[in-house]
């Protein structure tokens, strides 16, 4: 529960933003979707340093060696740092770049980079912000992660709506709001892992072993998860391609989808956690009793929230825009969104078990033929849109099916192969 919380607070916070922006019109609205897509590939490519350290500190803690599992959590938070600093500087660069690849209007593209831009002095904070959740969920803290979450992203909201509407500063102003929580939330973790490094005598300065080790283990999640970048990429490509209406609405459909997907990934984060550290401790049968329980609860919980949108499909659009057109294209793939949760559960439990088993390189080859799977379909929805064939909201909602249903359906068949044997449970404190 504590973990559903922390994931909450992150697309409870975007879902807010893209209401507050989609109030401005469509164009920072569609400038935001764009933007978002490129920042949120560059720091989902960066997940890893959360991922990986989980699982690292969680086994070192199952066999009980505490003090080696904090050292392995601050090596996450050196090696955070490091790749932090290197993108920020490269995307600032890159950023107008970046936007321009997608195609979009002139007034759109302006939008979109003014914002990435801003939004890079802020990218080594939410690395670090990830490795520091990492660390406390390998020592079974998800406690600290839910209140810092909290407060964070409520603070953001605030300064978002002070920089948006009191200082005038629009789309920019949400970009500013953001980096400077996001560098709060920095300040507040490290006092907290602090206490934690003098509590057990943790040396506080990076390990050659540790850091290599970390970037071995997150080369493999890398590659997983640029599979699953790509994937959102092709689909805000393909919203794209559609008009700027549609990718407006896309991005409230997107942001829809991340809110019920971090919900469901609360059990992944159980699951990595609990795993790493039953493997740790060489306990294989509660390995396979977490497995069988985080699955009933991932399709349960599917279906209730799925409901739950289908439900409010026709209700949903007029809170995140006052544009008509765009309210209108929204509740055909908010209905797919709704159908695809039960499945968005097992697929997201399924992947938080063998991350949390550090079974990283399958995941990664896996991911790419699951990309091989997802890519003719949204190709092709573009090619009948192109072709002339149908609406806007039918075109949407295709768009939505090939990424919600399609692509998931491919991930749930290759990690369920895999979890039906055994190979991935390998004991130990690595």
């Amino acid at each position: 529960m504590p973990a559903l919380g922390a994931l909450i607070a992150e697309p409870l916070f975007l879902l807010t933003d893209t209401a507050m922006v989609g109030h401005l019109g469509a164009v920072p609205l569609a400038g935001l979707g764009l933007a978002s897509a490129i920042l949120q590939t560059i720091i989902g490519l960066m997940v890893f340093l959360a991922y990986a350290t989980t699982p690292a500190v969680a086994r070192r803690l199952g066999a009980g060696d505490r003090r080696g599992a904090v050292e392995a959590g601050i090596d996450g938070l050196w090696l955070a740092l490091g790749l932090g600093a290197a993108l920020a500087v490269a995307g600032w660069w890159a950023a107008p770049w970046l936007v321009g690849a997608f195609g979009a209007s002139e007034a759109v593209a302006a939008e979109a980079s003014v914002y990435l831009t801003i939004s890079m002095a802020g990218l080594p904070a939410m690395l670090i912000v990830f490795a520091a959740t990492g660390l406390l969920r390998g020592l079974q803290d998800t406690r600290t992660p839910l209140w810092v979450a909290g407060v964070g992203f409520g603070a953001n909201i605030l300064l978002n709506f002070l920089f948006i509407y009191v200082v005038g500063l629009g789309l920019a102003g949400s970009a500013t709001g953001t980096v400077v929580a996001q560098w709060a939330m920095v300040l507040v973790y490290l006092l907290v892992i602090a206490r934690h490094a003098a509590r057990v005598g943790a040396n506080p300065r990076p390990h050659r072993a540790g850091l290599l080790r970390g970037a071995a283990s997150g080369g493999w999640l890398l590659l997983r998860t640029a599979s699953l970048r790509a994937a959102l990429l092709l689909a805000t490509w393909s919203a794209t391609a559609l008009g700027p209406d549609e990718l407006a609405a896309y991005q409230v459909a997107i942001s829809l989808y991340f809110t019920l997907g971090f919900a469901l990934d609360a059990l992944a984060i159980a699951a990595q956690a609990l795993i790493g550290r039953s493997l740790g401790a060489g306990d294989v049968e509660t390995v396979r009793a977490v497995l069988r329980r985080c699955l009933q609860w991932g399709v349960g919980a599917g279906a209730v929230l799925g409901a739950a949108v289908i439900a409010s499909a026709w209700a949903l659009p007029g809170l995140f825009t006052s544009s008509a057109a765009v309210a209108a294209l929204l509740p055909p793939a908010l209905v797919v969104l709704g159908l695809s949760a039960p499945l968005g559960g097992v697929v997201f439990v399924l992947d938080g078990v063998l991350i949390g088993a550090g079974d990283a390189r399958y995941l990664a080859w896996t991911g790419l033929v699951n990309l091989a799977v997802y890519a003719p379909l949204a190709i092709g929805v573009v090619w009948w849109w192109w072709s002339g064939a149908g609406d806007g909201a039918v075109a949407l909602a295709l768009v939505t099916a090939a990424f919600a249903i399609g692509y998931l359906a491919a991930r749930a068949v290759t990690l369920s192969l895999r979890a039906r044997g055994s190979r991935w449970m390998v004991t130990g404190t690595v």
